[in-house]
């Protein structure tokens, strides 16, 4: 049975959900429709400004992406600090950005005088407004309704883009983190459309590398959630170290391969050691990601957040306990 969107994502169960979007009757997004010769290759760039433009405005962070030829991934964080941080002035700028705003709003931001009751009325807005650039749902929203306006302006037609509201999974540890930002990572390989993770166009891994080859500073991308450095404190970075990450997605991809599938390396990645994930379910769910829906991460967490939001059961728990050796 169908639930609420705010009871699958809920910041106070966790900051880090995956999302995905798909075009109605897998139509195409982007890439080439083999069918009619059509090339949409060029739409695979408005996701990507899109998402930039949105983190800039948003109190929410990309960790992953990946665009693909009908639908998309993404790994998002939701960063209630900053957020909250924010003066009534930067939510009102913020949120007009996007949208013009009531005239009260736009008044007030021209430095027109205003009574009392008007003034509170403005708090009113700025709170409701910082609400929203803090929602996922109003992310997707706006990341989706311009895409599909943009591409049905271009296929000079009217009707439905996307197959339905995005799906959502609360990634509730940093192993669930880790293994959906993976997967995201690892899309086109799986699909079979390169060969390396680098050669990803459209995708979070392949910014990432191209920053540290041609950054003199080795600084890494502004608009994708950072990995932590040395001693870094992890409220305000991914909670692995980027070289970890890299060794891992890149030695996931040589097994996800479809002329490598079935070999596994004896060089298990560190990182998968100190998590507690078994290697051989690891690659299984990078290959197969059917295995959780609504939620990922140790069994213990998985059985919280069930209570949490009100069910018996979540599809996942017996992977879950195999995938993830503790907790």
């Amino acid at each position: 049975m169908a639930q609420a969107r705010n009871t699958l994502i809920d910041p106070g169960s966790t900051p880090y959900y995956h999302c995905m979007a798909r075009c109605v009757r897998q139509a195409y997004l982007c890439g080439e429709n083999h069918l009619t010769g059509k090339n949409y290759e060029h739409r695979r760039q408005w996701v990507v400004d899109k998402l930039r433009e949105l983190v800039s405005v948003f109190a929410i962070e990309v960790c992953a992406y990946a665009v693909m030829s009908n639908h998309y991934h993404v790994v998002l964080h939701i960063n209630q600090s900053s957020a909250r941080g924010w003066s009534r002035n930067e939510v009102l700028h913020r949120w007009t950005t996007l949208f013009a705003g009531p005239l009260l709003v736009q008044r007030h931001l021209a430095a027109d005088k205003l009574g009392s009751a008007e003034l509170a009325r403005i708090d009113e807005y700025a709170e409701e407004y910082r609400r929203r650039l803090m929602d996922i749902s109003w992310f997707m929203r706006c990341l989706n309704e311009h895409l599909a306006r943009e591409a049905n302006k271009e296929d000079q037609c009217k009707g439905r883009f996307w197959e339905g509201r995005f799906k959502s999974q609360a990634l509730l540890d940093e192993a669930a983190l880790l293994t959906c930002m993976t997967y995201v990572d690892l899309n086109p390989i799986r699909a079979g459309k390169v060969e390396t993770p680098e050669e990803s166009d459209y995708t979070s891994i392949q910014e990432r590398v191209e920053q540290i080859e041609h950054s003199e500073t080795k600084r890494q991308p502004l608009t994708l959630k950072p990995f932590c450095l040395q001693g870094q404190d992890t409220d305000v970075a991914l909670p692995y170290l980027l070289h970890d990450y890299l060794e891992l997605v890149d030695w996931s991809s040589r097994v996800v391969r479809t002329d490598k599938k079935g070999s596994i390396p004896s060089c298990t990645p560190p990182i998968l050691e100190r998590l507690d994930i078994d290697p051989d379910e690891w690659l299984k769910t990078m290959q197969w990601n059917n295995r959780f829906y609504r939620a990922v991460g140790r069994l213990e967490a998985m059985k919280a957040f069930a209570l949490e939001v009100g069910q018996k059961w979540l599809r996942g728990l017996n992977a879950c306990s195999r995938l993830y050796l503790t907790g």
